[in-house]
């Protein structure tokens, strides 16, 4: 199995911070992009068996426009204005995060234009150790072992229907953050149980918190360029 064949694997490009720049000590965030390896397909003599092709469907965009991002540091632009079917529709500074030892953070919504809205917050911090403390501690707010004790349970009709507990959209589930194949954070996904999910990660010294509608959470996740 391919790396984008798993489960929240990604081709987003692994967020690093460099400590200090010369002699200014002035921090700049930069974005390393993993390296795509594509492999040559060798010639056959033999016939090549037709085979049943898979229609791919383009993916939703926005049917509204953003709005403008205030914040102009290299990381608050490395942040999406649209991600799927959801255009960004307010933006400010995440204080919880910013006490916890962030650098800089965002608060934001994004929304489909109707009923439908994502919730992003987005750290970045001085170190991987540092981003990874706050993974962990994001992580550690998610119901994953409720989920999964609920998935047993007697279903109540007036509940939203529970995430899916096999295959690909499986929640609660966990996994690597890939970066070219290499792993450079962790993700972690849960059902909220009213409708939504969250799906929180750390990839290099940036984390990050989505809760989106449940049956868009972790297409938002794989569709986040960080």
């Amino acid at each position: 199995m391919t790396d984008s064949a798993r489960p929240g694997a990604s081709t987003r490009p692994r967020w690093l911070l460099p400590a200090v720049i010369g002699g200014s000590g002035a921090l700049v965030a930069t974005a390393v992009v993993g390296g795509i390896v594509l492999a040559n397909q060798g010639g056959s003599a033999e016939p090549v068996p037709v085979t049943a092709s898979t229609i791919r469907l383009p993916s939703p965009t926005p049917s509204i426009e953003p709005v403008a991002r205030k914040a102009s540091t290299p990381f608050a632009k490395a942040l999406p204005t649209s991600v799927l079917q959801y255009a960004l529709a307010t933006s400010q500074e995440a204080s919880g995060w910013l006490e916890a030892g962030a650098l800089e953070a965002y608060a934001e919504t994004f929304t489909d234009g109707g009923t439908g809205e994502v919730t992003v917050q987005s750290g970045q911090f001085a170190t991987v150790d540092e981003a990874r403390a706050q993974f962990q501690a994001l992580m550690a707010e998610l119901p994953m072992a409720e989920i999964a004790q609920a998935a047993t349970a007697t279903e109540d009709a007036e509940k939203p229907a529970p995430a899916p507990t096999t295959g690909r959209d499986q929640l609660p589930q966990t996994g690597p953050v890939q970066v070219g194949g290499k792993r450079a954070g962790t993700y972690a996904a849960a059902d909220l149980g009213d409708g939504t999910a969250a799906v929180v990660w750390f990839n290099g010294t940036a984390a990050f918190r989505v809760v989106a509608p449940l049956a868009d959470a972790l297409d938002v996740y794989r569709a986040f360029p960080l």
